[in-house]
């Protein structure tokens, strides 16, 4: 049997396997997520409950609804996601962030169905979803394209596919690679790659080369006096965050 070719970059994965067991820890690494998790979390239960009609103040709005989250770290996203009802598969390329989010969502009371996989392998088992979340991990594969035609075959017809990463210009490495590696020591050296960010326009272009239709881009936008992140609809000159949907 032929072996599915894969966008996964190892060196990219063995950065965060290195931090695997940090994921719940909020002063730790991981604590600048922690920290835009609210934000990220306000933008897509905004676009799922707008292109599914689901009511956000009902106890289960997402119930009936599949969701994958690709690049699932240690279950920060699909955790809520599973308390608003969804059926949620996180997958994650390292294999250790996995056993750390099982523990966490058991301990939680949450039933989530965590897998050591990547988006193409799911892609050729015939996995389909009605979101795909693909939150910060684009900039880290090998093949962007690829990996998010990946995400397209792994889409429901009309299904949802959102998408963040960090933008590629002077305001982006002096935040993202000089303020959070060097600076606020955030991050570990190195856990960016300048030339691998993604303009908007250029992400843009590689969801429609990929068989998606963009509908949605969002800058978050942080805020050192309130020590805060919002949705900007105008700022996206570090990270943003696109929505996109398959056709019918």
């Amino acid at each position: 049997m032929q072996k599915t070719q894969t966008t996964v970059d190892p060196s990219e994965v063995a950065k965060f396997e290195a931090m695997a067991a940090e994921w719940w820890d909020l002063e730790g690494k991981f604590k600048p997520l922690h920290m835009l998790n609210p934000t990220r979390l306000d933008y897509i239960s905004t676009q799922i409950a707008s292109e599914f009609d689901r009511d956000l103040t009902a106890s289960l709005p997402f119930e009936g609804l599949r969701i994958l989250d690709i690049g699932c770290g240690g279950g920060l996203l699909c955790e809520p996601m599973a308390r608003l009802g969804a059926e949620i598969v996180g997958a994650d390329a390292a294999a250790g962030n996995i056993p750390v989010a099982q523990v966490h969502a058991e301990q939680s009371g949450l039933d989530i169905d965590y897998r050591h996989t990547t988006a193409e392998d799911l892609a050729a088992a015939g996995e389909q979803f009605d979101v795909v979340l693909n939150m910060e991990v684009v900039e880290h594969v090998a093949d962007p394209l690829s990996y998010l035609t990946a995400c397209q075959h792994l889409l429901k017809p009309n299904g949802l596919h959102i998408c963040s990463t960090i933008n590629r210009n002077p305001i982006s490495f002096a935040m993202a690679i000089v303020g959070a590696e060097f600076v606020m020591r955030w991050l570990p050296k190195g856990t960016h790659q300048f030339e691998k960010f993604i303009t908007p326009d250029e992400l843009f272009d590689l969801l429609r080369q990929a068989g998606l239709n963009p509908v949605d881009r969002k800058g978050f936008k942080f805020d050192f006096l309130g020590w805060s992140w919002s949705i900007s609809d105008r700022d996206l000159s570090v990270n943003y965050v696109t929505a996109a949907l398959k056709p019918d």
